[in-house]
């Protein structure tokens, strides 16, 4: 795999990586979370074996974007800010503040708000606990961009004004469908 060329990786090399920092990564549990998580692993493996932090970013980026089974997968705004989901996304929401798992995230979901149909606060997140772990903090925030992407991918905007990573208390995600 070559990264931009400035530094040539094999896959072997980043499946190793990713799978040492999976192997010391502390447990999540069944997380709502969970794919975020191994995506943040990802990252950092990414991040150890190529420390441009502004590279690892665009090729990330580029690879969701234009990655079709990703895409259908993610699915879209309808489906995401479905009220049918409500239900169980009450219940992930009081299950979060037990806080059952160390790595996980911590959540209240808010929604129909006057600028938003869905809406979350995370009080807790998985992925700068686990960047804060393997001593790399400093790319949460490049992964918290990523949002925006996915956002984008399935067809919502997505406003935020804080993050944990860039030292907010919380992180403040409202969505609403692009007209």
């Amino acid at each position: 795999m070559k990264l931009h060329n400035l530094n040539l990786v094999t896959m072997k090399e980043l499946k190793d990586e990713y799978d040492a920092i999976i192997n010391r990564a502390k447990n999540i549990g069944n997380s709502n979370m969970l794919s975020s998580y191994c995506m943040g692993a990802f990252f950092i493996a990414i991040y150890h074996l190529n420390n441009n932090i502004e590279q690892n970013y665009e090729i990330f980026k580029d690879g969701l974007k234009s990655n079709k089974i990703f895409k259908k997968a993610l699915g879209d705004a309808d489906s995401y800010l479905s009220e049918k989901k409500l239900v169980k996304r009450k219940e992930w929401e009081k299950k979060s503040h037990l806080k059952m798992h160390e790595n996980d995230w911590v959540v209240n979901v808010l929604t129909n708000g006057d600028n938003y149909t869905l809406g979350y606060d995370y009080l807790e997140c998985g992925i700068c606990k686990l960047c804060k772990d393997e001593g790399c903090f400093e790319i949460a925030k490049y992964l918290c961009k990523l949002d925006f992407i996915l956002a984008d991918i399935m067809g919502m905007d997505l406003k935020r004004t804080s993050t944990i990573a860039d030292g907010g208390e919380y992180c403040d995600f409202r969505y609403s469908k692009k007209y």
